[in-house]
């Protein structure tokens, strides 16, 4: 009896011993439970908070992205408001320079010095530019207008004019002005502008307006030379006038020109260019203009054929017996 009393009870301790031990092992297990769930807890927690940190990272890539392109359009909004504010400078000051152009040459103030003269001062200078001047040893003064020559000009165009009309020239499909303003101008503007040029290698004192009334008043001796002679048709006579009148004039050009030139060699290059240009001029003028135009107007308009007109004809003989025959034939059968 006590040994199974004493059984029981140590059944019953060891099962005691047991459930405790067991409970033991359970709350062991809920101990346990307990660390697995923190553990994931724990782990979801650092997912969680990598998750965060990798947004974040993104996030902070976002704006300095936004950052760098907001450096980017600014810097390029700069350098567009700079070259519009560069265009807009330009702009203004290629307009201010054209407006200014336009001015100078559309005001007609400018030129009014140089035809502001009096006919009496006009005359005058007509008169001189045929007599020579003496006294070489100073720069004789040259009168900076240009009225005179530009009016000696048109009065030797109309003259060309003139003598082609008496010289039986045929004008056809219009006038020569055209062939004589350019022949008068081309000459005075020409040969002023290369004068000028070899004055300013040869170190004369001359100014293109000075050289420009020079030679245009250098003009009036072919102008009273050609006049004549092309109303009274005698070659003598041009030749007297041709060294009479236009040597006076050429003369006249020259002396100016030596007075303003220093070197005897820049002086003999001047003014034999000049004098021989100046004189072969009123030669061509007299008989070899109306020549060469005639000849630019055959190029241009074909030769001087005569119109086409009708021309009677002679009747042979035997045609006339055969229309008369007819003619009775006809006459009595009516």
């Amino acid at each position: 009896g006590s040994g199974r009393s004493g059984a029981p009870g140590a059944e019953w301790g060891g099962f005691e011993d047991n459930m405790q031990g067991g409970g033991s092992a359970v709350i062991d297990m809920e101990n346990m439970d307990d660390t697995s769930g923190s553990s994931f807890e724990d782990m979801g927690e650092m997912h969680q908070r990598m998750k965060e940190e990798e947004e974040e990272e993104a996030e902070g890539e976002a704006g300095a992205g936004e950052e760098e392109d907001g450096e980017f359009l600014g810097m390029k909004g700069l350098r567009g408001q700079l070259s519009r504010q560069v265009a807009d400078q330009m702009w203004q000051v290629g307009k201010r320079q054209a407006s200014r152009a336009f001015s100078l040459y559309a005001n007609i103030d400018i030129l009014r010095p140089y035809f502001d003269v009096e006919p009496v001062q006009v005359r005058a200078r007509l008169l001189e530019s045929m007599i020579p001047v003496k006294m070489i040893n100073f720069p004789q003064k040259i009168a900076g207008e240009l009225y005179g020559p530009l009016m000696l000009v048109f009065t030797l165009v109309a003259i060309l004019l003139h003598g082609m009309k008496t010289s039986d020239t045929i004008i056809r499909e219009g006038t020569l002005m055209g062939t004589a303003i350019g022949t008068c101008f081309g000459y005075w503007l020409g040969v002023s502008s290369f004068m000028y040029f070899l004055a300013y290698l040869c170190n004369a004192q001359i100014t293109m307006v000075q050289m420009l009334s020079l030679l245009g008043y250098g003009l009036f001796g072919h102008c009273i030379t050609l006049f004549v002679t092309y109303n009274i048709h005698f070659h003598s006579l041009f030749y007297i006038f041709w060294l009479v009148v236009g040597g006076l004039s050429t003369l006249r050009m020259v002396a100016v020109l030596v007075s303003r030139t220093v070197g005897h060699t820049q002086r003999l290059i001047l003014c034999g260019t000049l004098a021989a240009l100046h004189m072969l001029f009123l030669l061509y003028l007299h008989f070899a203009y109306h020549k060469v135009v005639e000849g630019i107007l055959d190029t241009l308009e074909g030769p001087n054929m005569p119109p086409f007109q009708r021309v009677a004809r002679d009747i042979p003989v035997v045609s006339n017996a055969v229309l008369n025959t007819t003619a009775k034939t006809i006459a009595l059968t009516l």
